[in-house]
């Protein structure tokens, strides 16, 4: 049995089944999200991202976390919305090891990553990249080296190598013209478009965004939907997105994931989950903020 926590005070320790056989949890898989997605299903293909009854306590008392299910396909791009919270950004740092579950399975391309070694978790984090609500740029480094730091240090590649990476993903987001500059010379928008291609430039198997335009002036928010948009269309990636950002929910999700109290209360397809939710959760939350 799987238990990453003792449990204390205010909640008992969880409990929870071993992480299914990988053929069986692909064909489950296949069964459940095939219609709740928009995204091309291959014969015998295994989600890139299953995350099985996943649990997360903070201190003992706060159960943030509970009974989470979720399987993330290659190339899928599904965004994940609810209120303040409701777990979604705990989600996303627990399947980058940047939080540790307190209980649950969580397996990249069939492997688990939960409960590994310290040493081990730079490893993993290799595979998976990560756009943050700030920016998390080095001060005193330029756009470009920003961007190429990453692959130099953790990926090894020459400074040849970087450079040209680097120069190639700036000019994807727009920012040719700004590799020189270093991040306080960048507007807000600007540096997120920087971390982005910093992100993409290690190319990662899975691409992930807490709430990318939360910190941002409402004037700079397009930009970096609208490089994202590209990523997603035309970018070749498996990208999980936390947003409030309903429009680009709507328009580029392959699946919509509504979660609230840490449960994932409704998912499907984004016409689906917009305009005809089957939860009254669901119903609400998104009348309110529309």
């Amino acid at each position: 049995m799987a238990l990453f926590g003792k449990g204390s005070k205010g909640i008992a320790a969880v409990d929870v089944p071993p992480a299914m056989d990988a053929e069986r949890a692909a064909r489950l898989g296949y069964t459940h999200d095939n219609k709740l997605s928009k995204h091309a299903f291959m014969e015998g293909e295994h989600p890139v991202v299953r995350i099985e009854h996943l649990n997360k306590t903070f201190d003992g008392q706060t159960q943030v976390l509970r009974d989470v299910n979720l399987n993330v396909w290659n190339g899928e791009i599904v965004v994940v919305l609810g209120p303040s919270g409701s777990g979604k950004s705990t989600m996303l740092r627990c399947i980058n090891l940047l939080e540790t579950p307190t209980a649950g399975h969580i397996l990249i391309e069939d492997e688990e990553i939960t409960g590994r070694k310290p040493k081990d978790v730079a490893l993993i984090r290799r595979e998976l990249g990560m756009v943050f609500q700030g920016f998390n740029l080095f001060p005193h480094l330029t756009a470009l080296e920003n961007v190429m730091i990453g692959q130099t240090k953790v990926l090894k590649k020459s400074k040849e190598e970087a450079r040209a990476e680097a120069v190639k993903q700036l000019t994807a987001v727009g920012l040719a013209d700004r590799m020189d500059y270093k991040p306080p010379q960048l507007s807000g928008g600007q540096q997120q478009r920087v971390a982005i291609a910093r992100a993409v430039a290690m190319h990662p198997k899975v691409l992930l965004f807490d709430e990318p335009t939360s910190a941002l002036d409402p004037e700079l928010v397009r930009d970096v939907l609208n490089v994202m948009k590209d990523l997603a269309l035309h970018g070749d990636m498996t990208m999980i997105v936390v947003t409030h950002e309903m429009g680009f929910a709507r328009d580029v999700a392959d699946r919509v994931v509504f979660m609230e109290g840490g449960v994932v209360v409704e998912q499907g397809l984004p016409e689906d989950v917009f305009d005809r939710p089957k939860n009254v959760r669901t119903a609400q939350f998104l009348g309110s903020i529309e």
